[in-house]
């Protein structure tokens, strides 16, 4: 009797260990592609321990997770996508995600002189209506009811703010790229062409700055850049030192 008690204790012990290296987590590696185009600057977010991270030029990224964890994709014009860590994915640690071009179809197109006519102007739609991002309207669905209230106790709700702060974020670095080009960049402000899109994650993340990109003051945002450009390069040499 003793020795099968001894057995039973010893079986119990080895399905508690192979349950926890199942649950455990490790750094899965991954690659961002729209059809054979791999995505750069692409946002990952782990539902469940809400770590983030964002692919690189060659459209890959390392995250933390472990099998069936949920991870969010989002990025500028492309559609939103969320994806399973599945079985093989884990256990091989290399993931291949495919995202779809968020295009838009017009049946014809049409240059009309009358500028003003708008669907306020005609009174189709309320003046001042808010108007809510993808990001924003996810999260404006999930806020009220008993959806709202599911979203709140699962922890969905935290990972829809974050969304929408990314989806923030993602808005201006591509206004950045449409108001500054690399040769800016590297002449004038002295970053090097490697570490362009790592100061633009690093403009967007001060106030001032962003404040001057939202009221379209260029201006104000090349003088805030200079400003910005000197302490990143500061710190940069002294990392290197």
């Amino acid at each position: 009797m003793k020795n099968n008690l001894i057995v039973l204790f010893v079986f119990l012990g080895q399905c508690q260990l192979l349950t926890a290296q199942t649950n455990g987590e490790k750094i899965i590696m991954g690659t961002v592609f729209s059809n054979t185009v791999k995505l750069e600057g692409i946002s990952v977010i782990n539902c469940t321990n809400k770590m983030m991270a964002v692919t690189d030029k060659e459209g890959c990224f390392s995250i933390q997770a472990k099998q069936g964890d949920i991870l969010n994709f989002s990025g500028i014009d492309y559609k939103y996508l969320q994806k399973y860590v599945y079985k093989h994915e884990f256990n091989s640690g290399i993931m291949e995600v495919y995202m779809t071009f968020n295009s838009i179809e017009l049946d014809e197109v049409i240059v009309n002189k009358n500028a003003n006519i708008t669907a306020e102007n005609l009174g189709i739609i309320p003046r001042g209506q808010i108007k809510f991002t993808p990001q924003e309207r996810r999260l404006y669905s999930n806020s009220g009811g008993i959806q709202g209230l599911y979203s709140f106790l699962s922890g969905e709700r935290e990972t829809l703010k974050m969304n929408v702060e990314i989806e923030k974020k993602e808005l201006l670095l591509k206004k950045l790229e449409y108001m500054f080009n690399d040769k800016y960049y590297t002449k004038t402000l002295k970053i090097p062409e490697e570490l362009i899109k790592g100061f633009q994650y690093y403009c967007v993340e001060d106030s001032e700055f962003v404040k001057s990109l939202n009221v379209k003051n260029k201006t104000m945002s090349m003088f805030l850049m200079t400003n910005l450009a000197f302490v990143y390069n500061q710190n940069r040499t002294e990392k290197t030192e």
